[in-house]
């Protein structure tokens, strides 16, 4: 979790319990639901306000477990259990959950078994900066490969990994898994046991306020899964707080990922498909914004350093970033990008021949540039960058910010006859004239388009458009249902031959010589 006060201590370890009055709240909840353990576990216990609120609730329970890594908090748990009076069968365990055999613990217990908690939301990659020893064995859980796992796809959330050893846990067992997390987090364990075909007979998310209770600026849930061995429903009903008592929305999986608006994406399922003419792209990515990004100012630049700086046109373009997209902003202050390369791995140093004085800044800033984190930097020609291709210079393109909560698709225009670039919060479609851009602009902004990909998204999220939503549309196929497929196929019908990029040369030039007649 967030805080606004991180110790080192807080931030490795999620230290951040669970105010009596939310624990209060969520074994109510449960109560509510029917739920009637057994046993109740909690692996991450802390100080325990959600397990003495559980034994309170549940006093004829036969069993209780609480785990923790901190003694200290452990002690006052023990305490809090002697004062209140609640000296039943409690094990305290003072243990590491990443080196506890869970299966062979619960193994023990008799059913149905509670597994309830609000274990850690710090990631991953924020541990691996802290250099924790309190992390999973290193395993890529999601198999993700190439440049997904080595931009950061493969971070994740440590309450993530344990959620998922829950779910293992309980299969072929009769047990509800009740625990607070990022609301992200609840999907992305749902979409992981509806895949896997795991046995849930019932999923139902509650929201909690979360700058309330833990002072996060973050979206945050209950998350309940109830398992009878037998059943594997996929649906969960979402409901906006936990004293609500009819969802707000029925989220669903189907075709492998899951949906906000099961009832929309079924009625429009017809669209759906990876269009073979078009390909989402995100823009560039440089990590060194000081040195990448600049402002004109009369004939020069200044860079984010406030640095005056004299360069060649040949690799400078002008920048439009996901804020300019989102806010519609497409005229300001004039913003531009170095861009090093026309392509992933092209040999950068044609640069000191060809721009010298470009060449010149790169080299003052190489520092800097060679000082970047991610990965896949190394092994790399000096002053690379990513997301470049072909498609980042074709005249045209239609863009939509990641970060912005509504679809709006936008035309973007060459600037002073250059194409526009983009940060890498921005994805586009690659058109070849004004025209073809003004068309699939069009598709992209109807009702039908929004429905469908509004189905998919949830706006709660920190960045809700994503490029694997966006390409999941089949623009040929939203085009046939909007009665407009022959201009489609008419506009298309050059894409994808041999020499596409010339044409597209071309074509910009006969759009000019328009202009000026």
């Amino acid at each position: 979790m967030a805080s606004s006060r991180k110790t080192k201590e807080t931030w490795e370890f999620g230290d951040f319990q669970t105010p009596n009055e939310l624990a209060v709240q969520v074994v109510g909840v449960l109560q509510q639901l029917g739920i009637n353990p057994v046993s109740i576990v909690e692996p991450t216990c802390g100080t325990g306000n959600l397990l003495t609120s559980a034994i309170k609730s549940y006093p004829h329970t036969e069993r209780y477990i609480g785990a923790d890594i901190n003694s200290a908090h452990l002690k006052k748990l023990r305490e809090k259990i002697i004062t209140e009076g609640l000296e039943r069968d409690v094990d305290i365990l003072h243990a590491n959950f990443f080196d506890t055999d869970w299966n062979m613990l619960l193994s023990t217990l008799p059913q149905p078994i509670l597994v309830i908690g609000n274990p850690p939301w710090v990631t991953s990659s924020e541990l691996s900066a802290l250099q924790s020893s309190n992390l999973p064995e290193k395993s890529n859980f999601h198999g993700r490969n190439g440049l997904d796992a080595l931009t950061g796809k493969s971070n994740f959330d440590i309450s993530e990994w344990m959620l998922l050893q829950h779910l293992t846990w309980l299969q072929d067992k009769n047990g509800v898994i009740a625990m607070l997390c990022k609301t992200a987090v609840a999907r992305k364990i749902l979409i992981y046991a509806w895949q896997k075909k795991y046995k849930i007979s019932s999923s139902k998310i509650f929201k909690i306020d979360a700058k309330k209770y833990f002072n996060a600026s973050v979206d945050a849930s209950l998350l309940v899964m109830q398992f009878n061995g037998n059943e594997s429903l996929q649906r969960c009903s979402v409901f906006n707080t936990l004293t609500d008592h009819t969802p707000t929305m029925i989220l669903g999986s189907q075709d492998d990922f899951v949906l906000s608006n099961v009832t929309t994406y079924q009625s429009l399922r017809h669209i759906l498909g990876e269009d073979k003419h078009y390909t989402w792209r995100s823009g560039i990515k440089h990590d060194c914004s000081k040195v990448m990004e600049l402002v004109q100012e009369g004939d020069s630049f200044v860079n984010g350093n406030g640095i005056i700086i004299s360069l060649e046109d040949d690799f400078v373009y002008p920048l439009l970033k996901s804020s300019d997209i989102g806010n519609n902003r497409l005229n300001g202050r004039e913003k531009y990008m170095l861009v090093t390369q026309r392509y992933i791995g092209e040999d950068t140093s044609k640069i000191k021949m060809k721009a010298p004085r470009t060449w010149d800044y790169l080299q003052n800033n190489r520092d800097a540039l060679a000082g970047r984190g991610s990965s896949i930097y190394k092994n790399r020609p000096d002053f690379s960058i990513f997301g470049v291709g072909d498609y980042t210079f074709a005249p045209w393109k239609v863009a939509i910010s990641g970060f912005y909560k509504r679809l709006n698709f936008v035309v973007i225009p060459p600037i002073h006859q250059k194409p526009v670039v983009f940060d890498d919060t921005v994805y586009f479609l690659s058109c070849a004239t004004q025209q073809e851009a003004d068309y699939i602009a069009g598709l992209l902004n109807s009702n039908v388009a929004r429905d469908f990909l509004d189905s998919m998204i949830f706006w709660e999220d920190k960045r809700p458009i994503t490029i694997e939503i966006l390409k999941r549309l089949h623009l040929q196929s939203l085009a046939r249902s909007l009665g407009s497929e022959s201009e489609y196929l008419a506009i298309t019908k050059h894409k994808g031959v041999p020499n596409y990029s010339a044409q597209v040369t071309q074509l910009r030039l006969i759009e000019q010589r328009k202009r000026y007649r």
